[in-house]
């Protein structure tokens, strides 16, 4: 029985040693594949070093560039147009408050006293904050003067994030276009004005615009839904105290 076991025991350490140099053989396998996928890579490093340095100095340098561009050039050039815009938007001010507003608002446009007016800002800090708000300010500079096509070119040019600007914009153009005689392009500017932003300010206000155009271009059932929408939605609004003689008017019309 003894010399049964000892078979038995040295038959159980073969096929140990068998596993032992499968795995070592294997294991250097792997480091082998590792080793040569290592120097493979570092081949393509040497080989294309010049251009993956080139491609990062790239990139580093776009980035750099952006935020210097942003820092010394983009938000300095934004501040000094701000500081124009200041006196530009002086004489404008003025202008609306002042009995003879046309040199105002020629000085508004135009500049004074070495400062750049509103043409001047739009020309030389395209892109800028101020400069939308100076394409918007001539726009209205120009239909105070009555130059209408000047006022319908630049307010038709006003872009901005501020919607209850593009409302005023629009209704102005509106404005222009009824002082010309164009009825319904005037007409469809008020309905557009009124519907870019629902507020108390400006939505009465061209809703009431538009009902007024509406009735005289033969747009009455138009014009009466648009004051029945300032009766119930602006019962505040300054144009509420005047639907209700407008609206008997216009049903009288179209009974």
């Amino acid at each position: 029985m003894a010399t049964y076991k000892k078979r038995g025991a040295k038959k159980s350490i073969a096929p140990n040693k068998e596993n032992e140099v499968v795995q070592e053989s294997t294991t250097a396998e792997v480091f082998e594949t590792l080793d040569t996928t290592a120097n493979k890579t570092e081949e393509f490093v040497v080989k294309y070093q010049n251009f993956i340095l080139g491609f990062i100095g790239l990139v580093a340098i776009s980035v750099l560039g952006y935020l210097g561009y942003k820092n010394f050039v983009v938000e300095p050039k934004a501040q000094e147009a701000v500081s124009e815009l200041n006196q530009a938007q002086y004489y404008f001010e003025l202008a609306v408050n002042s009995v003879d507003s046309d040199s105002l608002y020629r000085r508004a446009l135009n500049g004074g006293e070495g400062k750049y007016g509103f043409l001047d800002i739009i020309q030389n800090y395209e892109g800028t904050p101020a400069a939308k708000l100076a394409t918007y300010s001539a726009g209205m500079a120009y239909l105070n003067l009555k130059e209408f096509d000047n006022a319908i070119a630049y307010l038709d040019d006003f872009n901005a994030d501020d919607v209850l600007l593009s409302a005023l914009a629009k209704g102005a153009i509106g404005d222009a276009y009824a002082q010309l005689g164009q009825i319904d392009a005037a007409f469809n500017y008020y309905v557009e004005a009124s519907k870019t932003n629902d507020n108390m300010y400006s939505t009465p206000k061209y809703l009431y615009k538009a009902a007024m155009l509406g009735a005289e271009n033969g747009k009455v059932s138009q014009a009466i839904s648009f004051l029945d929408r300032i009766e119930k939605e602006f019962p505040k609004s300054e144009e509420a105290q005047w639907v209700a003689v407008q609206k008997g008017k216009l049903e009288h019309l179209n009974p």
